[in-house]
């Protein structure tokens, strides 16, 4: 094949390129690579061969063609020049390749130009030609013709500064990896670094973008991999030489991270910083994550590049940044510098951060300058912030005052301050949060003086470098220090004070929301009357979102007084025209001044003012002033009438916006924040004044009345335009008009309803049902008397005045609420939620109650949700409710059989409760009732039997269980005595006549006696369930009225009310249900224990007298033990168990029982008589009147009787009861003890003791009720017997609660409080006798320790507040209850004087000095000397 020297003139690649074209088949390919050869020996240059081969131009010049053949064979065709070359050259075929590829290199990056010389990455045309020479390169080594490692050691061997594109594109072609180059060139952190600055600090020519990008690519891939080297963590131990590297390029970013920084510096002065650490911090990015780098790598390198940032030349100290920091604020510091914290932080949790924070600030020395400007960054970037960052504030503090450690204090206040310089937006002001955490009782500093003491040490140590905004803080706000202590907080303040004048700044003149945020000594530049001003407008702008007065200024008005009187009330009480609706400022000052924040005085004059300044400008009037406000309104109201059935919306809204003008101008009060639910108050009682205000609401109820019949008479409320609700719309605006409005209804509504006609309710009706809907959700009314507990919605306040007590008052109600409920049922829709709106509950309550009540067939008619059964649902409601001709019976009837008003009976709220029955019922007037006896009992056993009793519990009834049905009427019977007098006023209206408790009671008493008989549990033992029922009410009563541990008086007050009034419900129940029957083995008997225990925990607290029952209720008790015994098959022996039991058990219905047998005795006899055909009363019983046989002969001094054998108590009560009775002097007295031998018999010993216990309680009563001549009596019993029993000690017993035996019994006679007095008692009867009796009681065994126990009490009793109050003008012969203590001290300090060390041992000694060492040390010291020899009876000591 012959070569055509022409050729030689081509390109290989056109050459190439044409035979392709023109010999497109291949099959002749050995010939074709034969000349090719030919040519290459002809064409010996190897470097236009690669410019030929790597260039892309001339690669492309032949058009269409298959790639990859012309490439392949150019790469085989190359590799075969080379290594033919280096054969006949005797060199390595890598060395030539690395010279040829290092030219070629060379020449590709060689600036063409000027401009080129200073280009930090190279043109688009050299980026395509490099990529093209690497691709070629790359198959050369893929020949093994070209080593890498040797071409880079060409490349550095004449000093090179590569291009950072070029490193890059090694790297990316897989050619060089830039591992490889850090871990093999020396010099790489002199050129790497300066190369990445020059990178950076480069801006690509205007229209370069794709080489905009490049930079990032090149930026981001060496940051990559110095990262990924640097920081990446092997799992087994690195080698020399990798540790050297991941130093290297630890210490290449930090000097790139430096240049950052110190750029940062520099430009706080030359104000410019250029854009090259700009671009740098921009590979601060996640996306670093890839092949180069993992992401614990990045995260390691982020907190690593944090860290130094934040100690990066820490040359400033504390003082420096407390002077400094208000500079450092995220609006002031360096872009630059936020940027940095921005992108460092962006990967990691809040949490994590300020924990890394924290532990930087503890083990480094920082740049407060740094340190702050991140937190700030964190702050304002992050909203989840500001409550870790409270939390590490509040370890700080707490580490601090633990430690007593003064970095972690600076540090918390450093960090809070910088937090509060970013504003309120972002983190709580410095003064709430130094009030937060040292302003109360509970703040950091509050456990110790020494605490206190550090933390006003620090304060003073910083007020020569505190900006004087804080040092206003500090005073304004100062910690909480207790009384003791407050001189060492007044030192600081005196010191902050003097600095302040220093700094000629004035804590006066500081306004309630100065921002501290700015400079320190910026707060000094704004006057004191611009302050106000400001502080005016943000204190209004607060109460106009919030509804409320802001704190700040509530605090002014109490701790700031000056300011808030000459500075901030006169700016905010400035006069002007005020607007006919009351804006945010006005609504302020009415809250202010109800708030009671405003002098009268100055609010007057603003008044005053105000209306003076109406008056110069007229534009500002609407009405004339010639025209009376009265005549405007029943014009505008006229016309409004013309406009309800034919007006369009804009006139009928016009005339409206008229009316509510006139109106505001009638009453001038302020218009509430339809916001906030605001509470008025109507005073009932009291008359509507003054007389304009009553004939504005007459008419404006006048007009809505004719309103209502002209729309009515053209289409039903549902057809109607929305005139209603739009005119009682106008209405809430304004408290004055809403009260008058309330009270007039109350009135017409509550004295007046009899009169009005059928017209005047369906218009009332009507209007009620839309002020309801307007101001429920607005508004809430507070009637004065309080006659509801709380304030309720407008409804049910108008609701309140319908009552229901007489037949009058039943029809009028019954009347108004069917016209309300048709019409809200008819506006509604037919739409259960739309009716709930229109449809008061407390009305249609009402109607469920009245309609069965007055309307018998309501009865008998079973009504669902669907309508009457068997009849068609009503169509016209409406047109009933407004015929003239139809009574109220017909339409309440059409009402009670329409489908719509029985669904909204499953709404809760619309339910009628047996409880509500109950109250609704027993408020009736018997003797003005609508019903006559018979058909008042037929209609209550209809309702508790046969509508309350079936029906479930969550719907308001009983669920078919007859306990919860008389545990209702219970409640109601017992409610109904303790109401609060001014309900029972009202509804009761002041009459004489009784309400219809009997018939409850009545009713009661027929459903308990059913439960009695049916049984609840199926068998005999039902009426010991009806007897548990029954006291465990009352026990369920009395735990909710004392329901702490220690009950106040007026808790005690209320249970005493609470048991007087079960007292007479249980009168009217039979007494047989009050004992329980048990059977056992077939036989029945009586169980007296629950009796007992009620009587003895309920009964004892209320009797009155102290220690005794009433007659009627111990007769009701024991008529009960009596009739229960019937069913028994032994009553006789029953009855003296049950006695016996009782004696025992209940010593309080014992000694009852004594004191009436008189009484009791009849009675008792009789019934025994009836139930067991004239058989005596039993042995038990009949013991009563043997003892009071025995005990009025031994008090008449006769020969008595043998003493019966009785308890020792009855025995004492038979004496005490015969001796009160008698009334018998002294002589007799001491005649009849001396008959008993208490030395001798211990019998008669006991029963004189009960009755030294009885005596003494005669004495308390007498004592706290001051009688003087009964307290000479008792006082007189009680000595003669101590002259009988002073020898021995059981007397003493009477007087320890802890320590009685055989008299234990006493306590449960008298109440609690007359127990706690016994010590009172002790000292007041001792101190009134002989000193001979005195000398007799000191030689008493345990007289000493009685002594001393009893004054330890009372003087416990003293110091509680529970000791008897000393008379205006105590009697004679009776001790003054203040002077006791004082005299009991005493005597008992002489008793121990006089008593022998021997009579107590070590043991007693020293327990009876522990028990006198907190109450009185004197009387400790006293026992510890008079008796505390070491000469101590050894015997004693084993007592």
């Amino acid at each position: 094949m012959s070569v055509n020297p022409s050729c030689e003139e081509q390109g290989v690649s056109r050459l190439l390129a044409g035979r392709v074209v023109n010999r497109p088949q291949l099959d002749d390919a050995p010939r074709l690579q034969e000349a090719a050869v030919q040519l290459l020996q002809q064409q010996q240059d190897l470097c236009s061969l690669l410019r030929e081969v790597s260039n892309p131009d001339r690669c492309c010049q032949t058009g269409e063609q298959s790639p990859a053949a012309p490439g392949g064979l150019r790469g085989s065709l190359l590799e075969c020049e080379l290594r033919r070359q280096a054969t006949e050259l005797g060199v390595p075929v890598a060395v030539l390749s690395v010279k040829l590829i290092l030219e070629r290199l060379t020449e590709i990056t060689a600036p063409e130009g000027e401009e080129d010389e200073r280009r930090e990455l190279l043109t688009s045309s050299q980026r395509v030609q490099l990529c093209v020479l690497l691709e070629s390169s790359r198959e050369l080594m893929s020949q093994g013709a070209l080593c890498p490692k040797l071409l880079w050691q060409e490349y550095r061997r004449d000093q090179r500064l590569p291009k950072l594109e070029v490193l890059n594109q090694l790297h990316c072609f897989s050619f060089l990896s830039l591992k490889y180059i850090l871990e093999s060139d020396d010099g790489v952190r002199v050129w790497l670094v300066s190369r990445l600055k020059a990178l950076c600090s480069w801006t690509p020519p205007r229209g370069e973008e794709e080489t905009k990008q490049v930079q990032l690519r090149v930026l981001s891939t060496v940051v990559g991999v110095l990262v990924g080297c640097g920081f990446e963590l092997n799992s087994e131990p690195a080698a020399p030489d990798q540790r050297r590297t991941s130093l290297l390029c630890c210490s290449l970013l930090d000097e790139m991270l430096f240049w950052l920084l110190d750029t940062v510096d520099k430009s706080l002065t030359s104000q410019s910083s250029g854009a090259g650490p700009g671009l740098w911090i921009q590979i601060f990015d996640a996306s670093l994550c890839g092949v180069s780098a993992s992401a614990e790598a990045v995260q390691r390198f982020f907190t690593h590049s944090l860290t130094q940032a934040l100690t990066y030349k820490p040359r400033l100290t504390v003082s420096d940044a407390v002077t400094l920091q208000s500079d450092w604020t995220f609006a002031k510091a360096d872009p630059l510098l936020m940027s940095l914290f921005r992108k460092l932080a962006v990967i990691f949790s809040v949490e994590l951060l300020l924990r890394h924070l924290q532990q930087v600030l503890e083990t480094h020395e920082v740049n407060w300058k740094h340190v702050l400007c991140f937190l700030s960054t964190l702050l304002v970037y992050n909203p989840c912030a500001p409550p870790s960052l409270r939390e590490l504030l509040s370890r700080l503090l707490t580490s601090a005052f633990e430690g007593y450690d003064l970095e972690h204090m600076i540090t918390a206040f450093l960090l809070a301050r910088q937090g509060a310089l970013e504003g309120a937006g972002v983190f709580s002001s410095y003064s709430d949060w130094f009030k937060m955490s040292f302003g109360g009782s509970s703040g950091f500093h509050a456990s110790s003086k020494k605490s206190l003491v550090f933390l006003l040490k620090f304060l003073s140590d910083l007020v020569p470098f505190e900006p004087p905004q804080y040092l206003k803080v500090h005073i304004l706000h100062p910690p909480f220090i207790p009384v003791k202590h407050r001189s060492l907080l007044m030192e600081y303040i005196s010191l902050a004070k003097t600095r302040l004048a220093d700094l000629k700044e004035s804590v006066e003149d500081m306004g309630l929301y100065e921002d501290i945020s700015g400079a320190g000594g910026a707060s000094g530049s704004t006057q004191p009357q611009c302050q106000a001003v400001q502080d005016v407008e943000k204190a209004v702008s607060l109460f106009d979102s919030t509804g409320r007065i802001s704190a700040t200024v509530m605090e002014a008005s109490i701790f700031r007084r000056p300011y808030f009187l000459t500075r901030f009330l006169p700016a905010l009480l400035k006069p002007r025209v005020l607007p006919v609706k009351a804006d945010a400022r006005m609504s302020l000052i009415e809250a202010l001044k109800k708030a009671e924040k405003l002098p009268a005085a100055q609010y007057s004059s603003y008044v005053e003012s105000c209306q003076r300044q109406r008056r110069q400008d007229r534009s500002v009037v609407c009405l004339d002033a010639a025209d009376d406000p009265l005549e405007v309104l029943e014009v505008q109201l006229q016309e409004f009438r013309g406009l309800v059935v034919d007006g369009n919306d804009g006139d009928m809204m016009a005339q409206l916006s008229r009316i509510s003008h006139t109106l505001c101008v009638v009453f001038p009060g302020r218009p509430d924040d339809l916001m906030e639910q605001t509470v008025i108050k109507v005073h009932v009682d009291a008359r509507l004044s003054p007389e304009l205000h009553v004939k504005v609401i007459n008419m404006i109820l006048r007009n809505f009345c004719q309103c209502t019949l002209d729309a009515s008479r053209a289409n039903p409320p549902n057809k109607q335009n929305l005139w209603a609700s739009r005119f009682v719309s106008v209405l809430p605006g304004n408290t004055q008009l809403i009260c008058s409005l309330v009270h007039r209804l109350w009135d017409l509504f509550h004295n007046q309803g009899s009169s009005l006609s059928a017209a005047h309710v369906l218009g009332l009706a009507a209007f009620v049902v839309h002020l309801h809907g307007s101001v429920s959700h607005s508004s809430l009314i507070q009637l004065v008397p309080p006659i509801l507990p709380k304030p309720v919605p407008v409804g049910e306040a108008v609701s309140a005045a319908l009552v229901c007590s007489t037949h009058t008052d039943m029809l009028f109600c019954v009347r108004f609420c069917v016209a309300a409920v048709c019409y809200g049922i008819c506006r509604g829709h037919s739409l259960p939620q739309q009716q709930q709106d229109y449809v008061p509950s407390s009305f249609y309550k009402k109607l469920l109650y009245l309609i069965p009540r007055l309307l018998p067939e309501a009865r008998r008619t079973a009504v669902t949700a669907e309508g009457a059964v068997g009849e068609s649902p009503e169509k016209n409601l409406w047109s009933s409710a407004t015929d003239a001709g139809a009574t109220w019976r017909t339409t309440a009837w059409r009402l009670w059989r329409h489908a719509a008003f029985h669904q909204l009976q499953d709404t809760p709220q619309y339910q009628l409760s047996f409880s509500d029955w109950l109250v609704n019922e027993l408020r009736v007037q018997r003797s003005e009732d609508a019903l006559s006896d018979p058909e008042r009992q037929e209609y209550q056993q209809w309702a508790c039997l046969e509508l309350f009793l079936p029906r479930a519990e969550e719907q308001g009834g009983c669920g078919g269980d007859m306990r919860i049905l008389c545990s209702r009427l219970l409640d109601a019977v017992m409610d109904q005595q303790l109401k609060d007098q001014s309900l029972e006023k009202l509804h009761q209206r002041a009459s004489a006549t009784g309400t219809c408790l009997p018939d409850i009671i009545s009713r009661l008493q027929e459903f308990v006696y059913e439960m009695e008989v049916t049984g609840l549990s199926g068998s005999r033992s039902g009426r010991a369930d009806v007897c548990d029922f029954l006291f465990e009410f009352i026990s369920r009563r009395c735990s909710s009225t004392v329901s702490s541990v220690s009950p106040s008086v007026s808790s005690e007050l209320s249970l005493q009310h609470t048991l007087n009034t079960w007292n007479r419900v249980l009168l009217a129940l039979p007494p047989l249900l009050l004992v329980k029957l048990k059977v056992e083995g077939g036989r029945t008997t009586l169980d007296c224990t629950t009796l007992t225990q009620h009587v003895n925990q309920h009964q004892r607290k209320v009797c009155s007298p102290a220690g005794l029952m009433s007659s009627h209720l111990t007769s009701h008790l024991l008529r009960g033990v009596l009739s229960a015994s019937v069913s028994c098959g032994r009553p006789r022996e029953e009855v003296n168990k049950a006695w016996t039991q009782i004696s025992v058990h209940c010593p309080l219905l014992l000694t009852s029982a004594v004191r009436w047998w008189e009484r009791l005795s009849p009675v008792l006899s009789s019934l025994w008589s009836r139930v067991c055909d004239g058989e005596p009363l039993p042995e038990q019983l009949q013991l009563l009147a043997d003892c009071r046989h025995w005990a009025h002969s031994v008090a008449r001094c006769l020969s008595p009787p043998p003493m019966p054998p009785a308890p020792a108590l009855l025995l004492a009560s038979s004496l005490h009861r015969a001796w009160r009775g008698r009334g018998g002097g002294n002589q007799s007295f001491g005649a009849a003890l001396n008959m008993l031998r208490p030395e001798r018999v211990s019998q008669d010993r006991q029963v004189l003791v009960f009755l030294l216990f009885l005596c003494v309680n005669d004495h308390l009563l007498t004592l706290l009720c001051l009688q003087e001549k009964s307290d000479e009596e008792s006082l007189s019993l009680c000595s003669d017997l101590l002259c009988v029993l002073v020898d021995s000690s059981d007397w003493l017993l009477i007087f320890k609660s802890s320590e009685q035996g055989v008299y234990q019994s006493v306590t449960m006679v008298t109440s609690d409080e007359f127990t706690r007095l016994m010590p009172w008692a002790f000292y007041s009867l001792l101190l009134q006798q002989s000193a001979e009796l005195l000398q007799r009681a000191l030689r008493c065994p345990g007289f000493l320790q009685a002594a001393v126990l009893c004054y330890t009490s009372l003087l416990q009793l003293v110091l509680d507040g529970h000791a008897p109050a000393s008379a205006a003008e105590p009697p004679e012969k009776q001790l003054d209850p203040s002077q006791i203590l004082s005299q009991a001290k005493r005597f008992l300090l002489r008793v121990i004087s006089q008593t022998s060390a021997a009579a107590l041992s070590s043991a007693q000694l020293r327990r009876l000095e522990s028990q006198c060492a907190d109450v009185d040390p004197e009387v400790a010291a006293a026992l510890s000397v008079h008796l505390g020899a070491p000469s101590l009876s050894p015997e004693m000591d084993f007592l």
